[in-house]
Order: C-alpha cells, then structure tokens, then sequence
C-alpha cells in the first residue's frame, strides 16, 4: 500500500469515527504509551506512515512523515554532518518524528539551543473530519497564516493526525567534551547559572544527585579554552545519550518517572535532592505515585 492508499485510509477511519463520535488512540513506535493519560480508542497506527524525506542539506530544514523513525532521520542528518538541535528523547529505537512532536519533549540541550517547538517550521495533519490541511512550510520567517504548527508540539494529537513535519536542523559541532564535578545540588545550580552567563559552549548540565555532569559542544579552539575554566574530570561524550533518554543509573527507580518543571533559580523546597536538568530547569522523580505536598509546589 502506498503513501496516498494509506493516506486515504487513514482519512475514512477518521471520519468513520468522527461520525460515530468514537475517541481515536494515535500510535507510531509506541514508545511513549506511559506519556500522559491513558488513551481509550479505535487505534490509529502511522508505524506504516514513513520515510519520504525531503531533505536538502544546505537548506538545513527536513521534512519527513510522522512515522519516520529518529533513528534513521538521525543517522541521514549525521551523515551531512547536521542534528537536531531539541535532541529529543528516543526512548528505544522505534521512536518517531510524529511522537516526539506530538510530545513536545526535549533534551539535554534544551536551555542552550531551545525547545522543539521552536524548530517545527511547518506540518500537515488530518483534522477530526478527516480533511487535510497544511500550517507553516519550510522556510524560518514564514509570516502566511497563523503559527498553528507550532500549536502541534505536545498536543498528543488533540488537534489532529499528523502526516508530516517540517523541522529546522542545525550542523554538528566539531567536538564535544564531558566532565564532571564533585558538588552539592546547591552548589552545581549556581554554578551553572554562572557558567550560562559566560560566552561558553556548554550544550548540557545534569545533576545525578552528588555529581555535577557538564557537556560542551563547539569549536576546538572554543571547547579546549572552556575545559581549564570549568574544571572537573574529564568523561566520555556518549555517557549523554543515556540522559538524553533517561536511562541515566541516577533516575531508575521504584515505578514510573515523574518530570517536575521548575525555575532554573528561586527555592527548589523539598525537591532539592533530586536529580535535575536542562540548568536544573526540570527535576526528575522517581516514584511510584508523587507525594501531595509535590502537586502544591509544582
């Protein structure tokens, strides 16, 4: 079956259920069914809605269909020497474009580069009518319409199926350098707050509780000149992807995993201990069911 057979399909089951008032559960790889609510529906796969890139490296956008895998859209980037820059969580290798904007999540990289949303330049999705319409495009300052792509990023598919994404890519940096610190929780937050006010290339700081985790990315000349000031020892690059997908030792723990979103600066109150990222902008819990007393200070 091919792109447009799918497409049709897809649109009849929508207005199928529309019709009916039936609730639809969107799945792609499946690997974020622990994400939000529990989902109760007539289940819609995109798992076969994939490939066709549009990708044209120095135009430094690709475009693809929701049920392209980050792991080959990844790899296609990497091979022109490109990323993406929101560095989304994978969580297995099935992960999709589609899911990681219908999250809306972001990794370690977040404070430093920004957040998905503001990479998605265009989408096209099918509404609860089953039409298809298009926001945005490819280009960076497109001012035709209104920003309703943008809308698509963590709205777990309430707003529609997506069918394909615009997303902005940027390059690669020549090298990246790890190191970590010895410091309190305290002690790392002020510190990076300080490190994020200097012209420095950091691209990462995760907090495992004891130990302060920092990340540059950049130049040679920049990334050397930065090591002697920030100090600490030195670690390996890849020890990132397991924050980036949260298998870091330091967020395992007894049932789910609870994402607490906080200010970079100001009182941390009872979630001081906890391991932090993203500059200490997001503490994780891990938990099986949060205590009350977290709901009244988040």
């Amino acid at each position: 079956m091919n792109d447009a057979d799918i497409l049709e399909s897809l649109s009849r089951e929508i207005e199928t259920c529309s019709r009916a008032a039936r609730p639809l559960h969107i799945v792609g790889g499946h690997t974020k069914r622990f994400h939000g609510g529990v989902v109760e529906g007539d289940t819609i796969s995109m798992n076969h809605f994939a490939g066709g890139l549009d990708f044209v490296p120095t135009e430094v956008v690709i475009t693809a269909l929701a049920g392209s895998r980050l792991s080959d859209i990844e790899q296609l980037l990497a091979r022109q020497g490109q990323m993406l820059a929101f560095e989304p969580p994978r969580f297995g290798p099935g992960g999709t474009l589609g899911g990681a904007v219908a999250t809306g999540l972001s990794g370690p990289r977040r404070p430093f580069t920004g957040a998905l949303r503001d990479f998605v330049l265009g989408a096209r999705i099918l509404n609860g009518r089953g039409e298809i319409l298009r926001f945005g495009g490819t280009v960076f300052k497109n001012v035709a319409g209104f920003d309703a792509f943008r809308l698509m990023a963590g709205a777990h598919g309430t707003l529609g199926v997506l069918l394909d994404i615009s997303v902005r890519v940027v390059p690669r940096p020549a090298v990246e350098a790890a190191r970590v610190l010895e410091t309190s929780s305290a002690e790392a937050l002020a510190q990076v707050a300080d490190l994020m006010r200097r012209p420095l290339p950091l691209s990462g700081a995760f907090h495992d509780g004891r130990r302060l985790h920092l990340r540059l990315s950049g130049g040679h000349a920049g990334v050397d000149a930065a090591i002697p000031r920030i100090g600490g020892e030195a670690a390996d690059p890849a020890g990132w992807d397991a924050i980036r997908d949260l298998t870091h030792p330091a967020l395992a723990g007894p049932g789910g995993l609870w994402r607490i979103a906080l200010p970079r600066s100001g009182a941390s109150g009872d979630f001081a201990g906890l391991p932090w990222d993203q500059g200490g902008g997001v503490r994780w819990l891990a938990a099986e069911t949060p205590p009350p007393e977290a709901w009244d200070q988040a």
